[in-house]
């Protein structure tokens, strides 16, 4: 491999790890407006993505581009918007129902979810490598599973939690086809982010109460929603799974309960045991091997080679 390419693979692990950085500040903004305002989470949601379509656009223009994708891209990026905008909302819904650092460690099931259907439907191999650096990935979580306040989970949460990183799994898989490659990233990040934003406006007029901070200061909560774990976030995971692919991508996503629990610990005041301690530097070890090992990156960058000839198509019945 040339240095050229392998500055580009560093790229797309950079793009991968502040997306889930980002990713993990959603408790940071979002669970103030839940307790000081009261509002619900379709509406916390749907305020997201309205606010970050104007930065996403704008960033559009600014570049020279326009606002437009091909036809048979509409379809899919419709698919892609409902996915993401479910994986949002049941993650949020969730946050009602068990502590939101909980809520980010158990999202984090969503690189297995990736890895069955890369095995199921695509018929890739995976190294015991990679097994190996997903296992240590689980083993931190199951040491951050109970909160420092004792709090335990919640059927409900949990089902929202799973519901989440089903669709954010299904979400990384079908946005890594060779077709949707083929449209520039922040053009394909508007329109997942439009669609998605059309989906909870037509839950709002069927009937779910519309709500809004109810302090003018608030509105910085819905900002910050908007612009890190919504438009840095969504264009850095787009540019990432075009550059290594959807499981290099959710594997890195264990950063994102470390960062849901590092931005806890420092601007929200919660607790930190050396048991969150040791599940932190063991989630930042197995990252770490996968963005080292040369061999995993290898075998990585072959499953995203294999998809122009695959005959299942993510986007097709049947």
């Amino acid at each position: 491999m040339t240095q050229t390419a392998k500055s580009y693979l560093w790229k797309g692990y950079l793009f991968a790890a502040i997306a889930e950085i980002t990713y993990g500040m959603n408790p940071l903004f979002a669970v103030p407006l839940y307790e000081n305002d009261g509002m619900n989470p379709d509406s916390v949601v749907f305020f997201r993505y309205l606010m970050a379509l104007p930065i996403i656009a704008a960033m559009v223009v600014m570049r020279g581009r326009r606002l437009t994708i091909p036809r048979f891209a509409i379809v899919p990026s419709i698919a892609l918007g409902i996915l993401m905008a479910l994986s949002s909302l049941t993650l949020f819904l969730s946050y009602q129902y068990m502590n939101a650092g909980i809520a980010s460690t158990l999202l984090f099931v969503y690189p297995i979810i990736v890895a069955l259907i890369m095995v199921l439907f695509f018929k890739e191999k995976i190294s015991m490598r990679l097994i190996g650096c997903i296992i240590v990935s689980l083993i931190g979580i199951a040491l951050l599973y109970k909160g420092s306040d004792g709090a335990t989970l919640d059927t409900t949460g949990t089902i929202f939690v799973m519901g989440s990183a089903l669709s954010y799994a299904i979400y990384l898989v079908g946005i890594n086809h060779k077709r949707m490659q083929e449209i520039p990233t922040l053009q394909l990040t508007f329109f997942v982010l439009l669609f998605g934003t059309v989906l909870f406006a037509g839950r709002l007029l069927s009937g779910v109460e519309l709500t809004t901070p109810k302090e003018w200061y608030h509105w910085g909560n819905i900002i910050g929603l908007a612009v890190f774990p919504t438009a840095i976030s969504f264009i850095c995971t787009t540019r990432a799974i075009q550059i290594i692919g959807p499981m290099p991508t959710a594997i890195l996503g264990a950063l994102e309960p470390a960062s849901a629990i590092f931005f806890g610990v420092t601007i929200l005041g919660q607790g930190i045991t050396a048991r969150d301690l040791l599940g932190l530097l063991l989630i930042v070890a197995a990252v770490t091997t996968v963005i080292a090992g040369a061999k995993v990156t290898s075998i990585l960058m072959r499953v995203r080679r294999m998809f122009p000839r695959l005959p299942f198509h993510p986007f097709r019945k049947g």
